[in-house]
């Protein structure tokens, strides 16, 4: 369920005395936010993923295949392994009610009560054939 304006509000007060009291104790949460983990693995992943491709011109530049074998798996472990702490990250990976801030989900919001485009088209067609 999100919070209020008004309850936004007194939480960010909340907050922010937090920090004015005990600046030492602010710097740690921020440090332990757990998306700044997920961004260092991200940039590691990339790096991983470039030194992959390397690994795999190397390999088929030098007829070495072991090499650009190994390239490409370590492209391929590099891409889930980021992939895996981009949805971390996002909030994608399932536990988004944990995050501070996170939003809920939004319900589905019902379909008008006009037809869709199928509907429409059947009782065109259904017409027609009353018309002859």
């Amino acid at each position: 369920m999100p919070l209020s304006e008004h309850e936004q509000r007194l939480l960010e007060q909340i907050e922010q005395a937090l920090y004015a009291e005990d600046p030492k104790w602010a710097n740690t949460v921020r440090i332990s936010d757990p998306r700044n983990h997920y961004k260092r693995r991200l940039v590691k992943a990339s790096i991983g993923f470039v030194l992959g491709v390397v690994l795999l011109m190397v390999g088929v530049v030098a007829p070495i295949i072991p090499l650009g074998v190994g390239g490409f798996v370590v492209m391929l472990a590099a891409c889930l392994w980021g992939l895996s702490s981009w949805k971390r990250m996002n909030g994608f990976g399932g536990d988004t009610a944990a995050r501070p801030g996170a939003q809920a989900p939004q319900p589905e919001r019902r379909r008008s009560s006009r037809p869709s485009f199928m509907e429409r088209m059947e009782e065109r067609w259904r017409r027609r054939g009353e018309e002859r």
